[in-house]
């Protein structure tokens, strides 16, 4: 309160703010829990999913103990330690088109940190219909984004939305998630921060908050970037015209793999390998582990497979990377290449999936 244009006033904007925080992982810890210490006086969480053991290196709301239970209620239950003098409304449901309109329109600002495509639009659209200002957020590898969307610094100003910037979803098995690509753990933390700190400066009206801007921040070498973004005219169309529009559309389809139908199971993955015709690839990087010594595989990283399709000679082929979305993206580029001349299979799970039913089977 001492702070030069904050002061009290600016902390009873606090006391009196509601913020949903969609995702209480990597990026949803952080700013939970910068927001809970600075006052914001009501604050939503909206994750379904449980902590597991591979959450810990960058969901530092959580411990080991904490394995196996709700997020949602767990990041509660550490916030309210942290300050009793404010509400933590858990939500230990996934959004939906059916429910996210009821829940999210009880708060002032939605804060994304979510890590798939579809609910990333789904709340994007949600919060154009009901006119809630984003905050945006995403992590990949050493880089992260951040932005402020569908919020107008002046009355007749053109919002800008999710759609501007990535007007139609990639499916799910065409960008590497955090499981995939790997994530420096300090990442989500200094991202999960700059969001927190788009959001105060939103609710106190300090400073100039990142409107119609994009900053990436690249942890390797502290490059920051910004973006000016700006709205387009087509992309309102892209968006439910209606709250009742907006419960039919299917986001779950609009971003769903195309390409399961190329997938196997371990066991028939087992069953094939022992096929004389037969061709494994490892679509992993070179030095991704674990390594694989159990059978006989050519290794061709996905980013060079498109150079090396013609030397895929066998009838049958199977790829398989970590956890299984690496192998399906490569399954559809041999599938173009060929067509159904060939048999083309991805390992679901991966290897990673695969390992452990092996240890299951000999234990």
């Amino acid at each position: 309160m001492i702070l030069k244009e904050f002061g009290e006033a600016a902390q009873q904007k606090l006391l009196k703010a509601k913020v949903m925080m969609v995702g209480a992982g990597g990026l949803g810890c952080p700013a939970l829990q910068y927001m809970a210490a600075a006052g914001v006086g009501t604050i939503g969480i909206a994750d379904h999913d449980t902590v597991a053991l591979n959450n810990l290196q960058r969901q530092v709301l959580y411990a080991v103990n904490d394995i196996g239970k709700s997020k949602a209620e767990r990041a509660a239950l550490r916030l309210q330690e942290l300050n009793p003098d404010i509400e933590i409304i858990p939500y230990n449901e996934r959004l939906t088109q059916q429910n996210t309109l009821s829940i999210i329109d009880a708060f002032d600002i939605i804060i994304d940190g979510t890590d798939n495509f579809s609910t990333r639009y789904l709340i994007n659209d949600a919060c154009v219909l009901l006119n809630k200002p984003l905050v945006y957020g995403a992590i990949s590898q050493y880089e992260g984004q951040v932005a402020i969307f569908n919020y107008r610094k002046n009355e007749g100003d053109p919002a800008v939305n999710y759609r501007d910037l990535f007007p139609q979803p990639p499916k799910d098995d065409e960008v590497l998630n955090c499981e995939e690509a790997g994530v420096l753990g300090i990442l989500p933390g200094i991202i999960g921060t700059m969001m927190a700190n788009e959001t105060i400066k939103i609710i106190t009206g300090i400073g100039e908050p990142l409107i119609n801007q994009l900053l990436t921040y690249n942890a390797l070498n502290n490059q920051v970037y910004q973006l000016s973004l700006s709205a387009g005219k087509e992309t309102r169309s892209l968006i439910p015209e209606s709250a009742a529009a907006f419960t039919q559309t299917d986001y779950e389809w609009l971003c769903a793999p195309s390409l399961r139908k190329f997938e196997i199971d371990v066991e028939n993955f087992n069953t094939l390998l022992r096929s004389d015709d037969v061709t494994v690839v490892d679509v992993r990087e070179s030095d991704e582990i674990p390594v694989v010594n159990e059978f006989i595989s050519e290794k061709i990283p996905l980013s060079q497979l498109k150079e090396n399709l013609a030397g895929i000679k066998n009838n049958t082929i199977i790829f398989f990377c970590q956890t299984g979305n690496r192998s399906l993206q490569a399954a559809r580029w041999l599938f173009d290449t060929f067509g159904e001349t060939k048999n083309i299979y991805s390992l679901r799970g991966g290897i990673l999936q695969w390992k452990k039913f092996q240890n299951t089977q000999t234990a």
